[in-house]
């Protein structure tokens, strides 16, 4: 095996593309029009105005114009009624820091909303920035509460 050095290393075939020299006649390929067409203003020189890539023209034409903003209103984490049966026991305190104890989520921003998907048979005090209709109902029939809280108590303190 030959020994790797400075002097014996080799530049990979194609890694090096040699330059397109245009308008050397026409047995090169390119000579004449030098691969310009005929005439118009993309022909003459100092005549390329507009869109560069003119091939993708037609991709870019054919996306649609979305309009509207983006909300700066952030969106609430989603804990339903189910979760909160599994991982909560009986006359607990459900507050942010145990939701994130738990694993039902990785970090609030910008707080909670609890839904009301699934069945709720244990007395829970959930502390939310939001409740569902069906949530709030379920929550008080078992003999919990469901409390409303501001976002500046619901933030991640790091």
């Amino acid at each position: 095996m030959v020994e790797l050095t400075l002097d014996n290393l080799k530049i990979n075939f194609g890694a090096k593309k040699k330059r397109k020299r245009v308008g050397r006649g026409n047995a090169s390929g390119h000579g004449t029009y030098s691969g310009r067409g005929l005439k118009g203003q993309r022909a003459r020189s100092g005549g390329k105005k507009g869109l560069k890539l003119r091939g993708l023209k037609q991709l870019l034409k054919n996306k649609p114009k979305i309009g509207g903003f983006k909300s700066q209103k952030g969106k609430f984490v989603i804990i339903n009624l189910d979760q909160l049966e599994k991982n909560f026991s009986a006359n607990e305190i459900v507050n942010p820091a145990k939701i994130i104890a738990k694993g039902l989520t990785l970090e609030i921003k910008n707080g909670i909303k609890i839904l009301g998907q699934g069945k709720l048979t244990k007395k829970l005090n959930v502390l939310a920035n939001a409740f569902s209709e069906s949530a709030k109902k379920a929550i008080m029939e078992v003999g919990g509460q469901a409390q409303l809280v501001s976002n500046k108590l619901l933030r991640n303190k790091k």
